[in-house]
């Protein structure tokens, strides 16, 4: 993953917290730890994301992630598509969701 994204890391307490991990335009990773969550770490590394995808953010959530397609809802990305689970090596049924920045005015 570090050879082929780029990659932010939390860090909080002396340790790792979380992370998010870019590659192109998809944000590979975002993972915090369960203890650190609800707090903005996840936003402040989704942002950082962000800011290096001027044209957009895609990624996949399993669909029974319900917390996670929250977040993503909240911080504006919309569903492209669903799949069955045949294209990710968990066999879970899973959503493309995409973010687009807002047109400049």
């Amino acid at each position: 993953m570090l050879e082929e994204c780029r990659t932010w890391v939390a860090v909080g307490g002396g340790r790792i917290i979380g992370y998010a991990a870019l590659g192109g335009d998809v944000l590979e990773h975002l993972y915090l730890h369960p203890d650190v969550r609800r707090r903005g770490i996840g936003t402040l590394l989704l942002d950082e994301a962000r800011r290096h995808s001027p044209g957009g953010l895609s990624l996949r959530v399993f669909q029974q992630n319900e917390a996670a397609r929250a977040f993503y809802e909240r911080h504006g990305f919309t569903v492209l598509d669903t799949d069955d689970g045949c294209r990710n090596m968990e066999n879970l049924p899973d959503m493309t969701l995409r973010w687009e920045p807002s047109p400049m005015r």
